[in-house]
């Protein structure tokens, strides 16, 4: 024991160390493993491209896609319009019973 303490004296003991500094991770991570994608990875996480948006690229497709947005819109504030009359009507009735 006293001849490797002899031996790892001065530059000897810092390389020493500094290579257990390097190889203790590393063994650590070979002995017990990583393995992070398969365990941590969850199946399906990500949309595929049928799932996802599809951002229009020509001119034809933005003014179809607007047009569709558009009429969404409509269709949306009609809607509205037709609840919020709906609601108002069920007021007035409900202050006109009191």
């Amino acid at each position: 024991m006293s001849s490797i303490l002899r031996r790892l004296q001065g530059g000897n003991l810092e390389v020493f160390k500094f290579g257990m500094y390097i190889i203790f991770p590393i063994g650590w991570m070979y002995y017990f493993g990583t393995n992070l994608d398969d365990r941590f990875s969850v199946p399906g996480f990500w949309p595929t491209t049928e799932q996802s948006h599809k951002i229009p690229l020509e001119k034809e497709e933005i003014d179809r896609e607007l047009a569709r947005m558009r009429m969404v819109d409509a269709v949306r504030r009609e809607k509205r319009q037709q609840r919020e009359a709906l609601e108002a009507q069920a007021q007035a009735e409900s202050s006109n019973v009191e």
